[in-house]
């Protein structure tokens, strides 16, 4: 790359005559290149010093710039004693070749910080090289493998090394490769290897120096050594890790020394820095900072440019970086495309995620290059790490003169672009706060409790919450019934464990507080399930929450996707339990608000158990495994049964599940501690249920009954596939052949889930005697009602011509004819068909379990217990309503008693025709 064939703007020499004689040292650059070198040795007296030094290779240099780069940047020799002049002068010529290259704009910012960066990287390596084999000839290490690496921090992590920079490094070393009795002198050789890379690097000499190095920002560095090892390390950012320490560590990356023992160090350390919830409490954190920043810089006045730092000032670079990174670290958890280390590519990839504006993007790109830009140039003139605009006259028109225009118009621009960073940023860090609206009067002793929660006993908490109180009190104020809200609200208040990350999300998200008081107004279950899920919310502002349903498939995939990214097997656990939830909470808030039926809502829900076991089953088996070896013979597959196999659940139900397995004629499974086939599954199965049904970190994921499986809770948790057959033809009742009817494969390998199949048709489809049939029937209804009476007209599941009432005839059906869909319309299509009920009658009880359906899921939605009308809120009572068409109490519960009793006459008539 010749530097003369890209040349977009030339300096203007503030000191002409030094400049010319900087450039006459150089006589075969002519032309434009030549203007170049007069205007930066006329502007800059450190570059005209470096022109004059380097003149002999700038020649060349210039000629042929990605040459020049590249030689200058090969690793010479790691020899301790000679390396100290070999790097000056390499430091020296990236510096006058990204000099004029900038100054040109014959490179791009990126180029020029990339230059200055690769040099760090090259000269922290040969030195820390040189350093370690020192101490190998000393004696002090037995080689140099000793595990010691050196993370590059800040601008020389994210590759984006301003022109005068100090270089942050952490430096840290793998005790494990050591015996313990070695520790302390591994250690200490380490420390000593380090400060004489440090000294290598910033020992100030005739040739000057290549980076001075800043070590302060390794754990607790007042007291710590210049070297930790990584597990202490890693204790103390787990246990004492703060929030700026987190912001740093987004720009962390191994530069020097042992590196995939650094990239060890940090994916081990992605669970401090990236947060698993949308974590809005760094906005505050990092506003903290920034203004214990200003107090300490002094930094925090208004915009007077003659002295302003365009670092830490106020509009400046910080305030961008500080932008960008806090919203990294709201939402990279969740994200993994967030995790970069630079703030261009940051604000560009928040913008992709819609977490900020396109022009928000634009505009603080543009700036944060411009300020960039103006920091180089005050740095170039004298290689001073300042990040200060002059304080005089004479300071402001040279560095006009080296930005290539005029003071004027250099300070208009300054101006400008400084206020308009400062109100972009100090809008999202402190909003202003808006003027406050009259609330409505809550009771004093109602009030008074709430600091007494848990979830505002932390000091911060309870300031948190003082900010969104008032905002809280509107919305609450502004429900239909604001008196029975406030009840509601405190009681999701008493049951929230912890507020911070939550409190801060609805400060950061306002619209977030108008679905609380939907929920916490309406639906006490949902409520309640809000309190102890509360991360569930971040899903609500993720961008898709209100997205159309994505389907089985697509959850199975991203299910699986979820757990790949968990190495641990109790991550994976809790990984599937809290993005299970995230899904779950948002079918019931979309049938809450009317944007799904109540038919949809059941099958989101059985989308969404059906995926969570589909791809826990493969995890299962893979950590079971591990100990007894893979499963022997063909595998085993979970059949959903009930309402999981016919794909309608409730927000509350459990899963009915069987396993049925195939060991063909496997002996033993083929593992460290073998098992036979049948004690094989069985622990397997009792270990798919553990997974389901524990509690962990996250909760329970699901309840599981397994007593529908052959034999009920006498046989064993696991069948085989020959005893499943054998058992289906020979010993079976007729419920157990009916519950077939709904039996579905959700997980396992597919040739088995095929054989399954075609055996359940044949079983369903061979001849019966319909008297028997219709007799038994009607033998189990009788055991039904005998063992539970609905509790009121609102138990919509239990009674005479109810949903097991309709279900039950409507299996029958199946099993009579050739019809063996799991569906209800279906199987009383079959009922009429075998000439048990005739059009209008399965009309009528379709259209009764829709309207069942519909107060079921509602019901399940609106409370853990049965329903009671006169214990709901006016919301609740009205969702209840609405699922039955009705406004008003009288007109529905007379609707449903004369579906029910209609529906019980038909289903009655029909069982007793064959008697």
């Amino acid at each position: 790359m010749r530097l003369a064939d890209h040349i977009l703007r030339v300096p203007r020499p503030f000191d002409a005559e030094r400049g010319q004689a900087a450039a006459a040292a150089v006589p075969e650059v002519t032309s434009a290149m030549r203007d170049v070198l007069v205007g930066a040795a006329g502007c800059s007296p450190f570059l005209a010093g470096l022109i004059e030094k380097e003149a002999a290779w700038l020649a060349d240099a210039v000629d042929d710039a990605s040459a020049a780069l590249a030689q200058v940047l090969s690793p010479p020799q790691p020899d301790l004693n000679a390396l100290k002049p070999v790097l000056r002068q390499a430091k020296r010529r990236v510096a006058l070749l990204a000099g004029l290259a900038d100054l040109a704009g014959a490179w791009s910012l990126e180029e020029v910080t990339g230059a200055l960066t690769q040099l760090a990287d090259m000269a922290c390596d040969v030195a820390l090289t040189a350093a370690l084999a020192e101490q190998v000839r000393r004696g002090k290490l037995p080689d140099t493998d000793v595990g010691l690496f050196v993370l590059a921090m800040g601008k020389m992590g994210a590759g984006e090394l301003n022109y005068s920079s100090d270089i942050d490094l952490i430096c840290l070393f793998d005790e494990t490769r050591h015996d313990p009795a070695d520790y302390a002198a591994v250690r200490k050789a380490c420390v000593r290897a380090v400060q004489d890379m440090c000294k290598l690097l910033s020992d100030l000499t005739s040739d000057g120096y290549v980076f001075r190095t800043d070590l302060r920002l390794r754990p607790d560095a007042s007291v710590n050594p210049v070297v930790l090892s990584a597990g202490a390390a890693e204790r103390y950012y787990e246990s004492l890790g703060r929030t700026w320490e987190r912001a740093a560590y987004i720009k962390a990356r191994p530069c020097a020394g042992d590196i995939a023992a650094g990239e060890a160090f940090l994916t081990e350390l992605r669970p401090f820095v990236w947060r698993r919830h949308l974590d809005f409490a760094a906005v505050q954190d990092a506003h903290d900072m920034r203004l214990a920043i200003r107090a300490h810089k002094g930094t925090g006045g208004p915009i007077t440019l003659p002295g302003h730092d365009m670092k830490l000032g106020r509009g400046g670079i910080r305030e961008i970086e500080f932008f960008t990174q806090t919203r990294q670290l709201i939402a990279g958890g969740r994200d993994v495309d967030l995790r970069v280390r630079d703030t261009v590519t940051g604000l560009q990839r928040l913008a992709e995620k819609e977490w900020v504006t396109a022009g928000t993007r634009d505009m603080l790109i543009d700036h944060y290059r411009f300020a960039r830009t103006v920091e180089h140039r005050v740095q170039m003139q004298r290689d001073a790490q300042t990040h200060k605009l002059p304080s005089s006259d004479e300071g402001f028109e040279r560095l006009a003169a080296m930005m290539g225009t005029d003071r004027a118009t250099l300070e208009t621009e300054l101006r400008d672009r400084l206020s308009a960073v400062h109100t972009e940023t100090e809008g999202f860090f402190a909003p202003d706060a808006s003027e406050p609206t009259p609330v409505v009067a809550l009771d004093a002793a109602m009030q008074s409790r709430w600091r007494n929660y848990p979830a505002l006993r932390s000091a911060r908490g309870a300031a948190l919450f003082d900010r969104i109180e008032p905002m809280l009190v509107e919305r609450l104020g502004a429900a239909t019934k604001p008196q029975e809200a406030l009840a509601a609200f405190d009681g999701f208040l008493a049951g929230l464990p912890a507020g911070v990350q939550l409190f801060s999300l609805f400060e950061a998200n306002p619209q977030l507080v108008d679905l609380l008081v939907d929920i916490v107004g309406t639906s006490p279950a949902l409520a309640q399930y809000l309190s102890r899920n509360a991360p569930v919310l971040d899903a609500v502002i993720g961008g898709s929450f209100f997205d159309p349903w994505p389907g089985q498939a697509a959850l199975t995939e991203m299910a699986v996707a979820r757990l790949a990214a968990e190495a641990d097997y109790e991550a994976k656990l809790d990984a599937i339990r809290a993005w299970a939830k995230e899904w779950h909470f948002r079918v019931g808030v979309h049938h809450l608000r009317q944007l799904t039926s109540a038919i949809e809502a059941g099958k989101q829900y059985s989308d969404l158990a059906r995926a969570s076991i589909a791809a826990l089953w493969p995890e299962v088996q893979a950590q079971f495994a591990q100990r007894h070896g893979p499963p022997p013979g063909r595998g085993g597959v979970i059949l959903g049964m009930g309402s999981l196999g016919a794909g309608h659940l409730t927000p509350q139900s459990d899963l009915d599940l069987i396993v049925v397995y195939d060991p063909l004629d496997a002996e033993q499974s083929d593992g460290k501690r073998p098992l036979l086939p049948g004690s094989y599954y069985a622990r397997l199965t009792q270990a798919m249920i553990t997974a389901i049904t524990t509690q962990t970190s996250q909760g329970r994921l699901y309840e599981a009954d397994m007593r529908l499986r052959p034999s009920g809770n006498q046989g064993p948790v696991a069948t085989s596939w020959p005893a499943f057959q054998r058992y289906q033809r020979e010993d079976a009742w007729l419920w157990e052949h009916l519950a077939l009817v709904r039996a579905t494969v959700v997980a396992g390998p597919d040739a088995l889930a095929k054989d399954i199949g075609r055996f359940r048709q044949d079983i369903l489809r061979q001849p019966r005697d319909r008297a028997e049939v219709l007799a038994e029937l009607a033998d189990m209804r009788a055991r039904i009602a005998s063992a539970r009476q609905p509790a009121s007209i609102w138990d919509a599941k239990i009674g005479p011509g109810r949903l097991q009432d309709i279900e039950l005839l409507a299996q029958t059906g199946a099993v009579l004819t050739d019809e063996v869909r799991s569906g209800v319309r279906a199987g009383l299509n079959a009922c009429v068909a075998a000439g048990v009920l005739n059009d209008a009658d399965a009309q009528h009880l379709a259209q009764t379990h829709a309207l069942l359906w519909a107060v079921q899921i509602a019901s399940r939605l609106l409370s853990t217990e049965a329903v009671d009308l006169d214990a709901l809120g006016a919301g609740g009572r009205d969702v209840l309503l609405r699922a039955v068409g009705c406004d008003r109490r009288d007109a529905a519960e007379g609707r449903l008693t004369r579906a029910t009793d209609r529906a019980a006459h038909i289903i009655g008539n029909a069982v007793g025709t064959a008697e």
